[in-house]
This record gives C-alpha cells, structure tokens and sequence, in this order.
C-alpha cells in the first residue's frame, strides 16, 4: 500500500492511474533511443526520488553526433567520459569512438563541380536525364546543378554506363542545398537509365537523418528545417559495407548491403521550383578507394591524397577535409619514426605564379593542422609545386581533380 501511496503522490492534482510496471517499461525503451517528454521525466524523477533508489534512474541516451563544440579534428580517438554523475563506488568508463573516418577514395572516376564554363539555363553536360527538369543555376557566384521540377533525376553521363562502373571499394561525396522546409533527396545505387536491377532500394538524405532499407539514424544537426541549408554528403562503400555520413557525422554503419551497387542515379523527388523548393547539388565525385594509408608510406614512400579540400582558389580547408587528416595523423602516431614533407600540387587551370603560390599556402596550412594536432613541428615541412607535376590529364575534369592534390613524402 505504501508503494501505490507513492506513485499516486507524484501526480495527485490529476489523479490519473498509471501502471506502473508498463509506465516504466515504456520509459526504459525511450530514454535509451530519443528525449522523453518533459513532463514524464519530471514526474518519473520524483518517483525515483519517493522511492528511495528502488529504481535506478536510466542515463539518457548518446548522441550519434558530435557535440556542438566538437570540431572534425578532435573525433578520431576522442575520449568521452560517462559515469560522472554515478557514486563513487562506480568506475568511469573510457569510450573511444571514432566518429568521422571518412577517407575518399584516390582514383577519381567522375568528376563536376559544375564548370565554371557552363551555361547558365542549359542541362548540365555530364550528366544524362532520367526524368523532370534540370538546369545550371548560378547560386552565390557559383555554377550548381538545379533540381527543379518533376521529381527530377540524373545520372554520371559515362561512356559504358551500362556496364557495373562501381568498384569494390568506392566513395562518393557531394554537397546538397536543401530548400527551407524540403522533404528528401533520394541516391540510387544503380544507374535508372541504362542499367536493369532488380532492387529498388534507396538511400535517402535529409536535413539530419539518413534511410537505407529499414535503417534509419538522425542526429541533431544544428541546422533549421525551416531555412534552406548545405549539407555535405559522404558515402562510402567497402566490399558490401556501406557507411553514411551528412558533414561531419556518421549516421549510418551497415556490414552488409545486401546489393552490388553498380552505378548512381541522384534524384530530388520533392523539388517543386514554384513552391520555392529547388535543390542544388555540386562538388560531385565518385572515387574508388585505394591501399590503407599506412601501407602506402611503408611501400611507396609517399602517400597521395586528392581528398584534402579547400575553399576555390584559397588555402581555407573544408572540414571534409578532416577523415583524410585524421588518416595521416594516424599514421604518424602509429609510427613515430615517419617524418613527412606535405606537398601542395593544383591543376593548370589560372595563372602559373599564382598556381606556384596557392599550392605553398595550402601545404603549410596542411603542416600546421597536423601540428596542431600534435605532431612534433620537426616531424614535418612543407613546399609547393603548382602545376609543374602533373600526374594526369588537365583537359578533363577527373584529371584535374587528381592533379588537386597533397603528397605526403617521407624523409
């Protein structure tokens, strides 16, 4: 009786009879997966209290994400200490959780920015239609590809598109504008139209979640689905795994697809240029994966990244530029005998003095992270080569983005 007596206590105003038992069962499932209402996490906190710790206080759930002081560079083997509130009898817990380790892939297969050189209003040449309307838009200065009506679709414009052109171990990054209150964007892993598959199965991307199958992870991204927001995409796949990742955060981790990708279709299936909500997409880029980083120096002597980003013609990095980083930092605590030369190249595309100059800035601003991050400053150094070492075709777009890059030279 004195038990009824208590829970009837914590809720006398209304008198409303609760079971206890399901109540509490129902409260377990979601403080471990989502907020609980306000309310019933007061009242189940003056339960616990009249109770006198018969029943443990279950810890809220982690996040997916990073906290919003995170920055890229503290998530490959951050520690987070948990248990801090608990009696003293009660030992912490060190997690470790490597939260961004997305590397891209070094041989680039497709590659649109879009170009500078493409006309605003036209179908943007590298891709091909598969349904509704898409144009180039110049969005803030830059050429984007504009998702505009008829649940638009399109595909990498390939020769051979028909064949499986996806390797084993492939990535995929691209930066998505989503319309103030937008719905989804939909990425098929098989080109819908030259290719014939037999699964429907999408990933679909939103504002802080991510969907494939019966999967679903969402985090809180910071951003206002009331506002039109960038997203930056990155997809990973690795002999059937697949990994998903919207910025700087991991949303989704599955072993096994299931399926053989086989190519990509990107679809805006919501966009409606009339109702205000016309996606745009650029910095597109399917590469396929290449040896661990590690191996690479131990082998070659130098390690080739062409997924160190940064800003057009500036030495600012993008945060994606993080996975990569956090790879050679890696190597450099796994080994504290490589010391490394960080050495800028760009394209042909500009002035040559001014190439010369640009690829110096984003060497040092590459070092600096590094040391930053804790490497010792005698460890590393840093020079720039322009354009004067290519190591491909500057007349194509996927040439140029590998000749973009930094070369991580032992000595």
């Amino acid at each position: 009786m004195l038990f009824i007596a208590l829970i009837f206590s914590v809720s006398s105003t209304a008198q409303i009879k609760i079971d206890l038992k399901k109540k509490l069962n129902r409260e377990t499932n979601q403080r471990a997966n989502k907020k609980t209402d306000k309310a019933i996490d007061e009242s189940f906190d003056k339960l616990e209290e009249g109770v006198g710790g018969i029943f443990k206080k279950k810890g809220k759930n982690q996040k997916q994400n990073t906290d919003a002081n995170d920055t890229p560079e503290n998530q490959r083997n951050e520690n987070k200490q948990t248990g801090s509130q608990q009696a003293d009898n009660k030992p912490q817990m060190d997690v470790q959780w490597s939260k961004f380790d997305f590397v891209p892939g070094d041989h680039i297969i497709f590659e649109d920015a879009p170009a500078a050189s493409e006309r605003n209003g036209e179908f943007p040449g590298r891709w091909d239609l598969v349904k509704g309307q898409v144009e180039i838009m110049t969005v803030n200065g830059d050429n984007v590809i504009a998702f505009l009506d008829g649940s638009p679709m399109i595909v990498p414009y390939l020769k051979n598109a028909d064949k499986d052109y996806l390797p084993d171990v492939f990535t995929v990054e691209f930066d998505i504008y989503r319309p103030a209150s937008g719905n989804r964007l939909k990425v098929f892993f098989y080109d819908q139209k030259n290719q014939k598959n037999f699964y429907q199965d999408e990933l679909e991307v939103n504002l802080n979640r991510a969907d494939y199958k019966e999967i679903t992870s969402e985090y809180d991204s910071g951003k206002d689905g009331e506002e039109g927001n960038w997203i930056h995409v990155s997809i990973a796949h690795t002999n059937g795994q697949l990994k998903v990742y919207l910025d700087e955060n991991r949303l989704l981790n599955i072993p096994r697809m299931g399926e053989n990708p086989t190519g990509i279709s990107i679809q805006a299936y919501f966009a409606e240029h009339a109702s205000g909500k016309t996606w745009y997409m650029k910095n597109f880029r399917i590469a396929e994966g290449g040896v661990p980083y590690y191996d690479r120096a131990l082998q070659d002597g130098k390690i080739i990244v062409t997924g160190i980003q940064f800003d057009v013609a500036k030495a600012t990095l993008k945060p994606e530029s993080m996975g990569p980083i956090n790879e050679i930092l890696y190597v450099m605590q796994k080994d504290p005998t490589i010391n490394f030369s960080v050495e800028g190249h760009t394209d042909s595309d500009g002035d040559e003095n001014t190439n010369q100059k640009l690829s110096e800035d984003r060497a040092k601003v590459v070092m600096n992270k590094l040391i930053e991050l804790g490497i010792a400053p005698a460890r590393l150094k840093s020079k720039g080569f322009g354009e004067s070492k290519p190591i491909a075709d500057n007349n194509t777009a996927e040439g140029k983005a590998q000749n973009r890059r930094v070369e991580f030279v032992k000595f």
